[in-house]
């Protein structure tokens, strides 16, 4: 084995366990997809506190650490944290055969990971809509059959029926038509941002018509989702996260009024600390 599948491996092994995945098939994911395949070649930036860091080396032995790799950094695009996605995944528990939407797919590393763990029977449509990416995403998955990469936003269009929507870009509510596109048992996985500080991602699943678990999988921050931001439920998401109770929250409403159990309402959706059986329709 070569170094750099050694440290591949390593890699794989690392992100998993640091958040105590379950599912084996995230591991095999992480050692299998090369990483440097989506990133093009080095030296490459490395997202600190204090702004970015070049690796200074174009060796990909570089990348097979827990860090985030700018792709455009003028822009603050970047291949986010793997083990926040390791943990993402994990919650997303992916069949082999499912139908995946990607939304914000950069330059596909991650929509690679999607279409591995659903597999040749399953399909992934990866939506891009900065055209440098999208096209780079196009090239770099042409490999694979089951993914077909769309340069169009992910929020303007009507989507496929889907039994995951994964989210790469931070957005202050989930749009109708995310919710619209989940078959039955379908989950939707999206960073719910504020304007400043951390948000979290949300885990949401249609357990039934119009009903809908939800949980907190972990604190994220991203760059913003064009098309999914309203400046005022940003900015009153910065207090709700900072109430430090988001862990209670256990359901999504939705075109329904809020009641004494909300944690955060939004425009035309809430979310609840009671079970969505405890106050469906």
């Amino acid at each position: 084995m070569k170094n750099v599948e050694v440290l591949r491996d390593f890699y794989a092994r690392y992100v998993t366990a640091k958040v105590e995945c379950k599912d084996a098939r995230i591991c095999e994911a992480f050692a299998a997809i090369e990483r440097e395949r989506y990133l093009g070649p080095g030296p490459w930036n490395v997202l600190t506190l204090s702004g970015y860091v070049s690796t200074e080396t174009s060796d990909p032995a570089v990348l097979y650490q827990d860090i985030v790799v700018g792709l455009k950094t003028e822009r603050g695009l970047n291949n986010g944290e793997p083990s926040l996605h390791a943990r993402c995944l994990d919650a997303a528990a992916i069949s082999p055969g499912e139908t995946i939407t990607h939304i914000g797919s950069g330059t596909g590393y991650y929509t690679a990971l999607l279409a591995y763990l659903t597999g040749r029977a399953g399909s992934v449509a990866a939506y891009e809509i900065d055209p440098g990416l999208g096209a780079q995403a196009a090239s770099n998955l042409a490999h694979l059959s089951q993914v077909r990469v769309i340069g169009e936003s992910g929020t303007q269009v009507v989507l496929p029926q889907s039994d995951l929507i994964y989210v790469s870009a931070g957005a202050t509510h989930p749009l109708n038509s995310w919710l619209e596109a989940l078959n039955d048992g379908g989950r939707l996985i999206f960073p719910l941002t504020p304007n400043r500080g951390l948000g979290g991602m949300l885990l949401v699943t249609r357990v039934a018509p119009n009903s809908y678990t939800a949980k907190f999988i972990c604190t994220a921050t991203f760059i913003e989702c064009i098309g999914a931001r309203d400046d005022a439920t940003g900015e009153s998401l910065v207090t709700a996260f900072e109430s430090g109770n988001a862990a209670a929250v256990r359901s999504l409403r939705w075109n329904t009024p809020a009641d004494s159990s909300a944690w955060f309402v939004g425009a035309d959706w809430w979310l609840s600390t009671l079970e969505p059986e405890a106050f469906s329709a």
